[in-house]
């Protein structure tokens, strides 16, 4: 099978690839950049805020995150008074201790890093990734498709062409893919405009960062803060365009700073810029066996919302489909799913950020947004712009496939309610992983299908004890026999889940469906409708992650906390269960 390309480096391209790899699929990264560093490449203006859902996406892979750092707090103030406090969960934390002090539990903090060590980890984990071969220097320069692949061919040595089975274009704002590919990128140039600056100083408020409205000197800023006493400011900047001078920057830096600190404390200006937000989409994210991804395919970033957050959305959601194509055969359902699911996603943020705009930015906005937005005034222009910085509420929560193609017609009989909704990323709660320990769900995201238990009670016996017991010997042959490769997990409980509630999650951590006890045929029917259906191709005998045993997962048996696959019932040959009485109501 030839390899997947990956056109394009940036932090998008090199996770794609990373995600690839552990998939066991051949990749071929194309790197218009020569060796070394761009010249721009390491600056403390162009950092990322990753949500939980992506930093941890970032962390499954082995990038280490020391660079970067996770806010203790989120504060609003207003002039000199602070309205409001978010406090992140920490070790050893309690969120009753921060509600006794004025402040609202927020849940997990983001993460806050230069763009450049993002770039630089990912790169260093690819280093041990052979099935990724990373070509350098070449620029795009025409593509062709056929029925069985894709070219690639790099402008300046006629030689220098690539033949894969699909590919991704993540090369930026600008991409060659796209336009190569004919696909329209209409929308909005300039939404809005920052002027940034990177420095080192003492603020008030160690590890926490600040919105800081109608303050008494200069106007709206942000403060990021950074490892080592540095802080990201960000000012919005009025429209029109006007130039930004260093003068004028550096009159931001000194009244934000005396407006905090009663003088302008000691502080050491590391970088300075101005960052332009656009809002543009592209009409169609697949062509055949081409894909767009991260910038290549939107820009958005309006009211504080990450772009780079959206684009490794992208990454997560594409890699695994890419995978079982790659693996199994081509389902048109399948990858036509990605586009499907990630184009109305990004449609939906951006809707919302451009009918928030106006009122946020324009005359009157505070009344504005409380009007029009929020009836009741229930929230107003401080709460939608931190949701929009912590990627929260309208502008910012990760994405809900409601409406995926990857999902059966109706939900399957037996189907309970719980809190998290279909489609919905399901919550991080623990789970026994196949070697016996406790670990976060989103540590066994990125591969199969998650098969989830949830059995009260389990999380203080050890493994052998319930590993053949109650429902565990037949969910374990149900999840054996599958279409595609699932994982069979147990967690003590799960938000709003009735004991021995069966979850189906998804690779990417989007839930599926959930059953109330083992229900064979549903749970089949949720894995094919999750693989797209038929697909063509059985599956190669041995593929796919080891159990905690060392022995292949397709040849380890049924097992409480281990890997099972339709090994001999491929992808594309596998026949649905026979009906099981199911065991809803069994407690034993």
């Amino acid at each position: 099978m030839d390899p997947v390309i990956v056109v394009g480096a940036g932090p998008v391209g090199l996770m794609l690839a990373l995600c690839l790899a552990r998939h066991e699929v051949r990749v071929v990264l194309l790197d218009e950049a020569s060796d070394g560093p761009a010249p721009d490449e390491e600056r403390l203006s162009r950092t990322v805020v990753l949500g939980p859902d992506t930093a941890a996406m970032v962390e499954r892979l082995g990038c280490a995150t020391e660079d970067g750092t996770r806010w203790t707090g989120w504060r609003t103030m207003r002039r000199r008074a602070v309205v409001g406090r978010l406090a992140f969960t920490r070790p050893g934390e309690s969120a009753e201790a921060d509600a006794a002090e004025g402040s609202v539990a927020a849940g997990p903090s983001p993460l806050h890093l230069p763009q450049h060590a993002l770039t630089r980890e990912l790169k260093a984990a690819l280093v041990s990734e052979e099935k990724v071969r990373i070509v350098r220097g070449g620029r795009l320069e025409n593509l062709r498709q056929d029925a069985f692949g894709i070219s690639a061919h790099l402008r300046g040595d006629k030689s220098s062409a690539w033949r894969g089975s699909y590919l991704v274009g993540c090369d930026g704002a600008r991409s060659t893919v796209r336009k190569l590919l004919g696909a329209r990128f209409p929308g909005r140039t300039a939404v809005e405009r920052y002027a940034v600056a990177a420095l080192r100083a003492e603020l008030p408020w160690p590890g926490e960062a600040v919105l800081h409205r109608s303050p008494a000197r200069g106007g709206e800023v942000t403060a990021r803060p950074l490892p080592d006493g540095v802080w990201r400011l960000d000012w919005p900047l009025p429209p029109g365009g006007e130039l930004v001078t260093p003068d004028a920057l550096l009159a931001r830096v000194r009244d934000s700073l005396a407006t905090w600190c009663e003088d302008v404390p000691s502080y050491e200006l590391l970088d300075t810029g101005v960052h332009l937000v656009h809002h543009r989409l592209t009409r169609r994210m697949r062509t055949g066996r081409a894909f767009l991804a991260g910038d290549a395919a939107h820009l958005l970033g309006a009211l504080g919302t990450q772009g780079l957050d959206e684009g490794l959305r992208d990454a997560g959601n594409l890699a695994w489909k890419l995978a079982l194509a790659w693996h199994h055969g081509t389902s048109e359902a399948l990858l036509d799913s990605y586009q499907a699911e990630r184009r109305g996603a990004i449609g939906d943020r951006l809707r919302a950020a451009d009918r928030a705009l106006p009122a946020v930015r324009g005359e009157g906005g505070w009344s504005s947004v409380r009007r029009t937005l929020v009836p009741g005034a229930l929230r107003g222009h401080d709460e939608l712009l931190t949701d929009g910085h912590l990627g929260r509420g309208q502008l910012g929560t990760p994405p809900s496939y409601a409406r995926t193609p990857l999902a059966p017609a109706a939900p399957p009989a037996g189907s309970v309610t719980v809190d998290t909704p279909l489609g919905a990323q399901a919550e991080n709660v623990r789970v026994t992983a196949p070697d016996g320990t406790l670990v976060p769900l989103r540590d066994r995201l990125g591969g199969d299908l998650l098969v989830i238990l949830t059995a009260p009670g389990s999380g203080v016996w050890e493994r052998r004890h319930w590993a053949d017991a109650g429902l565990m010997p037949q969910l374990a042959a149900a999840v054996s026999a599958l279409p595609m490769r699932a994982e069979l997990l147990v967690t003590d409980e799960y938000p709003g889940a009735p004991a021995h509630t069966v979850l189906v999650v998804r690779p990417d951590g989007h839930l599926v469906a959930a059953l109330a006890g083992v229900r064979p045929a549903e749970l089949y029917a949720c894995a094919d409708a999750v693989r797209g259906g038929t697909a063509g191709g059985a599956e190669p005998a041995g593929r796919g992650r080891k159990g905690s045993d060392g022995a292949a997962a397709a040849g380890a048996g049924p097992s409480a906390a281990g890997t099972a696959s339709g090994d001999g019932a491929g992808a594309g040959s596998a026949q649905p269960p026979s009906e099981a009485p199911s065991e809803a109501t069994a407690n034993r």
